[in-house]
């Protein structure tokens, strides 16, 4: 009976330690913010010549830009998402966000209220 005893706290006391060893959660990673840089902006548009002004939220962003020079130059609005998937800013069509409040009211104001 002393022997089953002695067994049985041993037993106890490995399953404890296997316990006390183990994770009790899991570590969880936060999501990466969007790059927001001129460089990662203007990335999906080949002719931009100069950027007055761009911002982001979120995962959306504005970009004020100039396309051409001289008599062609156009002072251009670009709507952006970025891609969460591929970890790109890709160009938004306004159509298709600038209603149902589907932006955060900076980038709407910014990228649906101009040109």
């Amino acid at each position: 009976m002393r022997w089953l005893r002695l067994f049985a706290c041993a037993v106890v006391l490995a399953a404890l330690v296997v316990l006390a060893t183990k994770p009790s959660s899991s570590a969880s990673t936060f999501p990466q913010a969007a790059p927001c840089t001129v460089a990662n902006l203007t990335a999906p548009y080949h002719d931009v010549d100069s950027v007055s002004n761009f911002g982001c939220v979120g995962n959306y962003a504005y970009l004020w830009a100039t396309v051409g020079s001289g008599p062609g130059e156009i002072g251009v609005t670009e709507l952006l998402a970025y891609d969460t998937t591929k970890g790109v800013w890709e160009n938004a069509l306004r159509a298709d966000y600038c209603t149902g409040n589907v932006l955060p009211v900076y980038i709407e104001q910014q990228a649906c209220n101009s040109n």
